[in-house]
């Protein structure tokens, strides 16, 4: 165990938050203590709430004090922990795979965390280039800490690649397939209930998801977010024939609180397409990065075919499905 396995645990943990912590980078965090003991590994969830850094070091004092009675509000446990963290943290080490923040948002600056707490050292994989929240390398080097940067560097930018574009105000088009056994799209509930929780989730945050009119006519989807119970995804429905040809009761048009389109609005900056082998020939060119599912079950449907040469970035398990994110390689 060296110093690029403690980092690559803290980006593996970042990844299976993917794409939730929109318009946020996903953020992975892991906490030595000073005997080289792992406390915690921890992630930015969701926009708005705990960064990895503090949710990792929560877990951190938890684990040595359980009587601790932190707050689950960001700014109040941050507060707590500056005045109740009794040195716990002293001499520890923290692998972060982008810099901690140092600034006052919806949270608390990070950086300030690691100083008041007297952490040893930290471990960066990727410098932030967010003006508003980058400095905290700067903070934590004049405040005596220990920092290393560019660990896994190469898998660090992999990871916040969708931050990237959407800091340049560029889109992020990202397609889902689920697929079977053997290779077929085709079927309702291709994929376990936590592989289309995941993606339920995923389509409450995004900007716009993209469907072909086909999908609409011959599977009659709703293509909301019930799974995440969260706000439904607005739609746009590729159709040569135009939205008003569809028949008005399909599921899909019956969703509360989404606005529809018949092409994709400039500002989306974070689309989600999702469809079957002839949608994905017909964009698979502009796509960033692709998320397949592929369930433990052969059918006798027909199987996708596709020319694509994809790298994953992350392969994970969910619910008896396994499931990756590839990008072109």
């Amino acid at each position: 165990m060296n110093d690029e396995f403690y980092m690559n645990l803290a980006l593996n943990e970042a990844w299976k938050y993917q794409f939730l912590t929109y318009p946020n980078p996903a953020v992975g965090a892991l906490i030595l203590d000073k005997n080289q003991k792992i406390l915690s590994i921890e992630a930015h969830k969701q926009a708005g709430c705990a960064h990895a850094e503090l949710n990792a070091i929560k877990k951190a004092l938890l684990l040595l004090n359980p009587s601790l009675k932190i707050p689950t509000n960001p700014n109040e446990a941050h507060e707590f922990i500056l005045k109740n963290h009794s040195n716990l943290l002293k001499d520890a080490i923290a692998y972060v795979s982008l810099e901690p923040c140092n600034h006052q948002g919806k949270t608390p600056p990070c950086a300030r965390l690691f100083t008041e707490l007297k952490f040893k050292k930290i471990f960066i994989s990727v410098l932030d280039k967010n003006e508003k929240a980058a400095g905290g390398f700067d903070f934590l080097r004049k405040n005596g800490l220990e920092v290393e940067v560019g660990l896994c560097k190469e898998a660090g930018e992999k990871l916040i690649s969708p931050f990237l574009k959407w800091q340049k105000n560029e889109s992020y088009k990202l397609f889902k397939l689920a697929l079977s056994l053997n290779g077929s799209a085709l079927g309702k509930f291709v994929s376990s209930k936590e592989s289309r929780t995941y993606a339920h989730k995923i389509r409450a945050v995004i900007d716009l998801l993209v469907v072909g009119g086909n999908t609409i006519r011959l599977d009659r989807p709703i293509l909301d977010s019930r799974l995440a119970s969260a706000k439904p995804p607005n739609l746009c429905i590729l159709s040569t024939k135009g939205i008003n040809s569809f028949d008005k009761n399909i599921a899909a048009f019956c969703v509360k609180g989404r606005d529809f389109y018949e092409s994709i609005p400039s500002d989306a900056k974070f689309i989600m397409f999702e469809g079957g082998e002839n949608f994905l020939k017909s964009f698979k060119e502009e796509i960033d990065a692709f998320l397949i599912f592929s369930n433990s079950k052969f059918t006798e449907q027909k199987s996708v075919s596709l020319d694509l040469d994809l790298e994953a970035l992350y392969r994970g398990e969910l619910g008896g499905d396994s499931y990756g994110i590839f990008e072109h390689r």
